[in-house]
């Protein structure tokens, strides 16, 4: 095993310089020597649920607790640790000045982690890519991914929900019919009657209930990101989750949770009564529902808290910072981006130049035929 410091990094065996996780491997790798070194296979370990009633009542065990010593961002809210020999940085979310807390928080071990896939030249063509597809865009913007300058990779926090539900539910379902109507029309000048087809709907009382078993509900423990970039980095694939081990951080940021889990628990139940409706309307049939009562039994709540891996950069356009983001299993593209009032302003010059020649062509052809 490499020798390690409490704020996970590694010493390389060979020469010892610092060892990173190489995405897409099971490897921690030296840039000084070029030597690898196997993480662990931790072999068939589960990934463990935490009972969630268990947790609010405070009667986990000490293993599943650790204390933590983190930075919160004044401007973003993120939170995230430093080594101990380090009071102030900046944050990587925002690139605000911040310096380390005081003291110690109590939080969730994470339980499990998706190592990153995606290595930074990669994502970083995947940036540039997604970058030159935009329209009306200052061309410095893809010079800036172009020119190789590094992004920074960091774990995310979320919560994973588990649930076993049974809802009863009292509505209406609506039904199409249609009748004959006569009306007036104007043909030609004169008004007559036609017969036509008119859709009503006829509504009945209906009741019933739905069952379903919520596995890996996904709820983004952090509000350092936008929430349109957090929906738009999905799909995530949880079955590539492993066993939360510190080997995969190596090399990499790490930022702590700042949606408590009872938050992160409402958050999930919302999610999770949009899907019972979804639910309850397909069982109700028909052409149209109504859902005028629903009552929801919850039982087998577990949770997790994971890691997920993400690759960040910011460019400063007009005196404000755009973020991009990356999912670092999949490459999926998220970001802000500014508008380039040069580029737009040519353009529409460029129309309105080509709206007169037109015009003045048209003109032309109109008194020459």
């Amino acid at each position: 095993m490499p020798d390690t410091t409490a704020d996970t990094h590694y010493k390389c065996e060979q020469c010892g310089a610092e060892l990173r996780f190489a995405p897409g491997q099971t490897m921690l790798v030296c840039d000084h020597c070029g030597h690898k070194q196997a993480i662990p296979d931790s072999g068939p370990a589960s990934i463990s649920e935490i009972a969630y009633q268990t947790a609010l009542a405070n009667a986990l065990p000490p293993s599943a607790m650790e204390d933590v010593r983190n930075c919160t961002c004044p401007s973003c809210g993120a939170s995230f640790s430093l080594p101990p020999d380090v009071h102030a940085s900046v944050c990587p979310f925002c690139a605000t000045p911040v310096v380390a807390d005081t003291g110690a928080t109590r939080h969730f071990k994470p339980q499990a982690v998706v190592p990153f896939n995606v290595t930074e030249p990669q994502a970083r063509q995947s940036m540039t890519q997604w970058l030159g597809q935009l329209w009306f865009a200052p061309g410095g913007l893809v010079d800036y991914a172009r020119k190789g300058r590094a992004m920074s990779g960091m774990y995310v926090p979320y919560w994973t929900f588990d649930a076993a539900t049974q809802s009863r539910y009292r509505g209406q379902r609506g039904e199409y019919y249609y009748e004959t109507q006569t009306v007036m029309v104007e043909v030609n000048g004169r008004m007559e009657q036609r017969e036509e087809q008119v859709q009503r709907i006829a509504w009945y009382p209906v009741s019933g209930q739905v069952a379903r078993n919520f596995d890996d509900v996904l709820v983004m423990a952090s509000t350092s990101l936008p929430r349109h970039y957090i929906d738009g980095l999905q799909p995530w694939d949880l079955t590539a989750l492993k066993p939360y081990s510190p080997d995969y951080l190596a090399g990499f940021g790490a930022e702590g949770y700042t949606v408590g889990l009872e938050e992160g628990h409402s958050m999930a139940r919302t999610i999770m009564d949009g899907v019972i409706r979804d639910d309850i309307a397909r069982d109700i049939g028909g052409d149209q529902q109504r859902i005028e009562a629903m009552s929801t039994d919850v039982s087998d709540e577990t949770f997790k808290h994971i890691l997920l891996p993400i690759w960040m950069a910011a460019y400063k356009y007009g005196g404000k910072t755009y973020r991009f983001v990356v999912n670092g299993q999949t490459g999926r593209v998220q970001g802000e981006r500014p508008w380039s009032k040069w580029k737009i302003a040519t353009a529409v010059i460029a129309a309105l130049i080509a709206a007169g020649a037109l015009a003045y062509y048209y003109q032309y052809w109109q008194a020459t035929h």
